[in-house]
């Protein structure tokens, strides 16, 4: 089975930890365990975030050029081009540390989005660290170019986050795909690149919903299933009293729901968009809880036609 994996750049950092080498190593280490598990008889793509290492890469590059004011910062499309290189070779080792009979590679991936997006215009994009609402404001103070948006109990930086239009290296993917390959590609939302009015590509300052990217990927390479791993199922209510987790649902049903535009939201925008373009099944469910959303007893199932059914949790 053809399986594109989506993966949280906040489930390679949680959000609470300092953001360490050693951190993501250990999450890194335990996500690719999960990964290995289902490895054995189908094909996968792993599309990864990076919302919390670009941010810092941000913060470093600004922190820089206040000591260096002659060297202008990289912008995000090439701090992005730098995350994939550093997450994708961490995966790539754990993932044969997981198992040495698999054959794990990273590919850049160029990302087209267009100039005159909206997105531009409201920045929804969470990247870096977690401060409190005190830390945002002073940051946001001493340089007024940065927005800061709640972000739960926390407050984050907020970027452009343009929609995907297309992805240039769907040929390669599927090339190394048919070697026997786990291709990781499309990591942070690939790297984000406009035409000119030559058609000459120019790589251009946002970050890309790594969900809506690799719903597209899904979509160009055909595959059978699309798959978001985050903290867990979907829920009704989330946070009161009456929440729920839901077992299985249309994607009629579940995009009636209001979810959050910085977390949830994009996750359900794009398995729908899946469904609906394709008619075969998403799921959202737990990173460490793979095996089981494959057996269907985990994870929420997105489908084109289901009744709404809850977990007995």
């Amino acid at each position: 089975m053809k399986i594109v994996l989506a993966l949280g750049g906040n489930a390679l950092l949680q959000r609470e930890e300092a953001q360490t080498l050693e951190n993501q190593l250990k999450n890194i280490k335990h996500a690719s365990a999960s990964i290995a598990k289902i490895a054995e008889g189908n094909e996968l793509v792993i599309v990864h975030g990076n919302g919390p290492q670009v941010g810092m890469l941000m913060e470093q590059n600004a922190t820089y050029h206040e000591v260096k004011p002659q060297i202008s910062p990289y912008p995000m499309d090439v701090l992005s081009a730098e995350t994939c290189g550093m997450i994708g070779c961490l995966l790539q080792q754990e993932l044969l540390n997981a198992d040495d009979t698999c054959s794990p590679i990273s590919i850049i991936t160029q990302t087209l989005v267009e100039k005159a997006d909206h997105a531009f215009e409201n920045l929804t994009k969470f990247v870096g660290p977690v401060y409190s609402e005190a830390e945002a404001l002073k940051i946001m103070q001493e340089r007024p170019n940065l927005q800061y948006k709640p972000d739960g109990v926390y407050y984050r930086q907020v970027v452009a986050s343009p929609k995907p239009k297309d992805i240039f290296e769907i040929p390669q993917i599927n090339a190394l795909l048919a070697t026997g390959s786990i291709v990781i590609a499309g990591g942070g939302g690939g790297i984000p690149v406009y035409k000119d009015d030559d058609g000459k590509l120019n790589g251009v300052e946002c970050v890309i919903d790594k969900d809506y990217t690799a719903e597209l990927i899904s979509e160009k390479i055909e595959a059978d299933m699309f798959i978001i791993l985050t903290d867990g199922d979907v829920c009704e209510n989330f946070g009161t009293p009456e929440q729920r987790s839901i077992k299985q649902i249309s994607y009629q049903d579940l995009s009636k729901y209001d979810f959050p535009a910085g977390s949830m939201g994009p996750k359900v925008d794009a398995v729908c968009k899946f469904v609906q373009q394709t008619g075969r099944k998403a799921v959202i469910g737990s990173l460490y809880e793979l095996d089981m959303i494959l057996a269907g007893t985990s994870g929420t199932s997105i489908e084109a036609e289901c009744a709404l059914e809850y977990y007995n949790k």
